[in-house]
């Protein structure tokens, strides 16, 4: 691992900031709906009590941007400061699923504002903060293309434009890239994509075929962003900066049918998927969203955490586990409880609680990654 880390906690905290319209029209901010838009500075105070010394957060565009150019920093600055005062470091999400109403996501003027928001963005958190700037300009492109490009479930609600989706990310994420690079060349990113596995029973070689293709979908994202693949789109080897994996309970399932429970013979270990990862772009990973809800919760970063060791004393260079969402949060179709934090949702008078269970799971992992790293990597 790397003598001068670039994170100031291997553990981190994911504040979920998504903010994109439902089918029906709605518009989510979980920001708002966890509270942690008010009680930012009381969130990353405790968050630096756990050892939780990176997190990841939100700048809400679609809030900022008023109209075309004309920027409202009043729901960012209070975030910015609280960050600071309790010496919290921040990768900042600019594009977690929503934009601002009246920009049109299939044109062009949607690559242009976005670069130009980008670019006011990583000057104020070049204003308002201390060391090098971390961004994670569009979160989840590829989930965004299937869920919002194919099968109409979010934002744009669109169906069978999956492709054209994504690469229309692409190029907004290479120009807001390019844009943050000339406000603060020393600036970092974060891209983040789901990791999944498929497996299939089948005997016949083009349903397994199928079910490989689409496991491979999984890299598209960054292979255009690397320029690999569609280099009309403007990718470039340099803007694969950091790695980020996306890995939940969820994300490995049969091919065409249901999901592949931990222990299944078809499931494929976690290491294997970061060893993959890290073979085919050769650079910093960190898992950037993981977690389970109520009782798995535990058992769940017990489980990510070893297969993290093991990748690790493979020399895999993974530089972070990021637990999201951190608090307990409303879903995003029906509004339940989800359990998945540290933290609970406030309660009337603004406090949270802890979920001690997850905390006690949370520090005997702390202290093994604090230890020297083994070359079995369990337990």
């Amino acid at each position: 691992m790397a003598d001068a880390p670039l994170f100031k906690s291997f553990f981190m905290a994911g504040f979920e900031c998504a903010t994109h319209r439902r089918r029906d029209g709605r518009r989510l901010d979980l920001l708002a709906a966890t509270g942690h838009d008010r009680l930012a500075a009381g969130d990353y105070r405790t968050m630096a009590g756990l050892g939780l010394r990176t997190v990841r957060d939100g700048l809400r565009w679609h809030l900022i941007e008023q109209a075309p150019g004309v920027y409202d920093w009043s729901s960012a600055l209070p975030m910015l400061r609280a960050a600071r005062e309790a010496d919290v470091q921040v990768i900042w999400d600019l594009f977690h699923f929503g934009w601002p109403d009246g920009l049109d996501i299939w044109s062009p003027d949607f690559v242009e504002r976005f670069a130009r928001f980008s670019a006011a963005a990583a000057e104020l958190v070049v204003a308002e903060s201390d060391g090098i700037p971390l961004f994670c300009v569009a979160n989840e492109m590829s989930f965004l293309a299937w869920a919002g490009g194919d099968v109409a479930a979010i934002n744009p609600c669109a169906r069978q434009r999956g492709r054209p989706l994504k690469e229309q990310l692409v190029r907004a994420a290479v120009a807001a890239i390019d844009a943050i690079r000339a406000v603060q060349p020393s600036s970092r990113f974060l891209s983040a994509e789901p990791a999944i596995h498929i497996h299939s029973y089948s005997r016949s070689a083009a349903v397994r075929r199928a079910a490989e293709t689409y496991r491979l979908a999984q890299f598209e994202a960054l292979d255009m962003m690397a320029g690999r693949v569609a280099p009309e789109l403007g990718g470039r080897e340099d803007l694969v900066d950091i790695v980020g994996l996306n890995y939940y309970p969820r994300n490995q399932w049969l091919h065409r049918s249901s999901t592949l429970p931990l222990g299944h013979h078809g499931y494929r270990p976690f290491s294997e998927i970061l060893q993959e990862t890290f073979a085919r772009y050769g650079r910093p990973i960190i898992i950037a969203e993981t977690g389970a809800e109520r009782s798995a919760r535990s058992s769940w970063l017990h489980y990510v955490s070893s297969e993290v060791r093991r990748a690790r004393a493979e020399g895999v260079p993974v530089e972070g586990i990021c637990l999201y969402p951190v608090l307990d949060y409303p879903g995003w179709d029906d509004g339940r409880l989800c359990e998945t934090g540290l933290l609970t949702m406030p309660d009337a008078r603004g406090e949270r609680s802890l979920h001690a269970e997850f905390a006690e799971e949370l520090a005997h992992q702390q202290a093994r990654f604090a230890q020297p790293t083994s070359r079995s990597g369990r337990g």
